[in-house]
């Protein structure tokens, strides 16, 4: 195998041991003044998840379903200090209960580090 721009080619072992997922504090003073959560990028199969649930429909009827989007996509990204999920699947609709500003900004930082647009949700309704 040839280097491209003298770049070394990454190994198998390499790529599977990396720490590649990335998490940022996010301050949210409408939960509590000085308030902050920990947001964590999804992993592949996380993205898969999240985005299969925001499809309805099969075959040519298939639509994006926003409903609960950004609570779905913040229950699956906010994490506890010891690395355990904060919610759970069931705690959506209680998260789509809470300020939209507060949901928005956890929504954008997680979407962010999962490298998930508005973009790529319209595109899986197309496929």
């Amino acid at each position: 195998m040839t280097q491209q721009n003298g770049n070394t080619p990454l190994t198998r072992e390499e790529i599977l041991a990396a720490d590649d997922i990335i998490s940022e504090t996010v301050t949210i003073p409408e939960w509590r003044k000085g308030g902050t959560v920990i947001v964590r990028g999804l992993m592949g199969d996380e993205r898969d998840d999240f985005e299969a649930s925001c499809i309805r429909g099969k075959g040519r009827k298939t639509e994006v379903n926003y409903r609960n989007a950004r609570a779905k996509l913040v229950a699956r990204s906010c994490f506890n200090p010891d690395g355990s999920r904060m919610f759970s699947d069931d705690d959506v609709a209680l998260l789509g209960k809470k300020s939209a500003a507060a949901l928005n900004r956890v929504y954008e930082v997680a979407a962010r580090l999962s490298g998930l647009t508005e973009e790529d949700l319209e595109e899986l309704a197309k496929n």
